[in-house]
This record gives C-alpha cells, structure tokens and sequence, in this order.
C-alpha cells in the first residue's frame, strides 16, 4: 500500500491515517452554524485548500473530534489546523487542553492567527508547508557502503 500522500518542495510526505477517532454527533447543530458563519480568516486559508488545491492534500473545514469542533483537519496526515481570532484571546488554558486532547489522539495541530492569515497569507502557507515537512517528511533511504 503506498504511504507516500503528496511530495512538497520535491519531499514526499507521509501519510499518518488517524484512525477510529471519537466524534459526539450532539454539535452537528453547532458545525452547521459554525459553517454559514464565515469568518474571514476561515474563508481566505479554505480558498487557499479546499479541492485538493494545495498539494494534492484534502481538507475539511469544521471537523468534529471528541467534543470540539477543529477549524480544518486532513485525514491522511492526522492535521488539525486551528485559527485563533478573537475568540481566542483570554482562552490560552481552555486552548491548552483542547490541543492536548488533540495530541492524545496521534494528531498534531498546527495553530495560525487569524491576523497573518487576512494580512500574509503567503508566509502562512508556506509555514504550514514547513510544518508538513518536518512532520511527516521523509528522506529516500540512503545506501550504507
């Protein structure tokens, strides 16, 4: 079975299937709000992902885990995107165990602020490019001579 998901920068990128993840169906009301609700910096980085246009990758936007709703997740690698707007301010421990939660499951989050993503959306992409790399990068096997 091929584990290689996409190749970015010419470094193919693994693939990291989570599965088997814990979802509470109660808050479907809640993502359909979540949804029509359009936030700015949602609507700017999903132009930027949705239909497989970065890399080849496959995003969903307002994805229920467990008993929080994440911004953007990819299945393949086991990503959790999050954008911290306003919302988030005053919120750093309700953050804090929410991404350990996250964590707790094999999954790795990847937070942005939703100011970089109205005003430098470029450099947040190429960032989450990075974070993908180092995380689930791999390097062709080297000969041992």
């Amino acid at each position: 079975m091929e584990q290689i998901l996409t190749h970015i920068r010419n470094i193919p990128i693994q693939r990291n299937f989570v599965e088997n993840l814990p979802f509470n169906p109660h808050l479907i009301i809640l993502l359909k709000e979540k949804r029509k609700a359009g936030i700015l910096g949602e609507v700017l980085f999903w132009k930027k992902v949705r239909a497989r246009v970065f890399h080849n990758i496959d995003f969903d936007r307002q994805r229920i885990i467990g008993n929080y709703i994440v911004d953007f997740y990819v299945k393949a690698l086991g990503l959790v995107i999050e954008i911290d707007g306003s919302s988030h301010d005053e919120k750093e421990v309700y953050d804090g165990i929410r991404q350990e939660y996250l964590e707790s499951l094999g999954l790795l989050v990847f937070r942005v602020d939703d100011f970089d993503i109205r005003n430098n959306l470029s450099i947040v992409m190429r960032e989450l490019e990075e974070f993908i790399i180092l995380n689930y990068g791999t390097t062709p096997s080297s000969k041992i001579l």
